[in-house]
């Protein structure tokens, strides 16, 4: 197989020449090239081919913005990832960057950091989205748990939470997704989107704005009330615990899992734990397999799960691996998920009969 082609675009010559020495250590990436401009990353496009583009998004003249634009008039399905600082001002124009059809994001080195550990990271976390854009990080024995699928019987039972995974493409597919459910949703519903600090906090911001529902960034201690969705905070696994006849939120800092934190399996696993068979989980687009032990636990304990179908997903990980493992009821187009959801905690208010007469699951 051909290595991926990649064109860097940042006007930073430190910062080209930090991403072309990553890349270029990895056999499976070819760089293509170099562009210090928007303007001159647009007249490369034809003629270097790229198969991806790492784009920054503060430039003088055409910005990232611009420049995005431009490249989705000409070559809508090209893979962009946006290249952003670490700042509510980054964080801002990165959502703006995603909701314009950018595919990923990756954010830059900070002044903390070591040039090793920003290259390290370059390498660990850019190599990896390059390839999973690609169609190079297909998810299968080495991502996927190593369990035969298998379908679990269950009745039709109430559904009482909503609990929802995804990463890349995430934020447009919680756009799609959260705007759509009704005011009136008779069940809490609790979030882990991968993103640091920061991004978190405004992308629940943007869906709240959009939405019916009340979302905000998780805080500890908070009570799981019906209509109110938390998306969990940059940096900070999200879990829910049973206090009495309540259940609230927690957040803490305990090692990461699949290299990520906030991490789906985690919140799974606390969903599991909390609400059993009363759970309804959804895996959407994203890298990995992160989600998919979690789902098979809320799968064991008699709830239900959901995943976005492939078609539709950015990166087909996370819900492919939740599919492989066996421990999805139910496969959607990303345009059907909230009809989905609307349908199936509905359906559990309803008489038995009613609903089984209504609702396939």
């Amino acid at each position: 197989m051909l290595p991926v082609r990649v064109l860097v675009v940042d006007d930073s010559v430190v910062v080209r020449k930090l991403l072309s020495e990553a890349l270029v250590s990895n056999p499976q990436i070819h760089l293509a090239g170099t562009a210090s401009s928007g303007s001159i990353a647009l007249a490369k496009i034809p003629q270097l081919n790229p198969d991806v583009i790492t784009l920054d998004i503060e430039m003088p003249g055409l910005n990232g913005i611009e420049t995005l634009v431009e490249i989705r008039k000409h070559y809508p399905k090209l893979p962009v990832i946006m290249f952003s600082t670490l700042t509510e001002k980054g964080a801002a124009v990165t959502l703006e960057a995603l909701s314009l059809g950018a595919s990923d994001y990756m954010t830059k080195p900070t002044n903390s950091e070591s040039l090793a550990s920003a290259m390290e990271r370059v390498r660990r976390e850019l190599v990896a989205k390059i390839l999973w854009l690609s169609g190079r990080g297909r998810p299968g024995a080495a991502v996927a748990p190593k369990i035969p699928p298998r379908r679990v019987a269950k009745g039709l039972s109430r559904i009482d939470v909503l609990a929802i995974g995804t990463s890349t493409g995430g934020p447009n597919a919680l756009a799609e997704v959260i705007p759509r459910l009704p005011a009136d949703l008779p069940v809490p519903a609790v979030i882990v989107q991968h993103m640091p600090p920061l991004f978190t906090k405004l992308l629940a911001e943007r869906l709240n704005s959009q939405s019916r529902v009340t979302v905000r960034e998780a805080e500890p201690g908070e009570k799981l009330e019906p209509g109110h969705v938390w998306i969990a905070r940059g940096d900070y696994h999200l879990t829910v615990a049973r206090r009495g006849a309540s259940v609230v939120l927690d957040l803490n800092q305990e090692p990461p899992e699949h290299s990520c934190r906030p991490a789906v399996d985690v919140l799974f696993r606390s969903v599991a734990r909390a609400y059993g068979s009363s759970a309804l989980a959804v895996v959407m687009t994203g890298m990995g397999s992160d989600g998919a032990r979690g789902a098979l636990e809320i799968q064991d304990a008699g709830g239900e799960v959901f995943v976005q179908d492939e078609s539709s997903s950015v990166v087909w990980g996370m819900p492919g691996a939740v599919a492989a493992a066996g421990a999805a009821d139910k496969v959607c187009p990303l345009q059907e998920i909230s009809g989905e959801i609307v349908r199936r905690v509905s359906a559990g208010r309803l008489p038995r009969s009613a609903a089984a007469s209504t609702v396939q699951v």
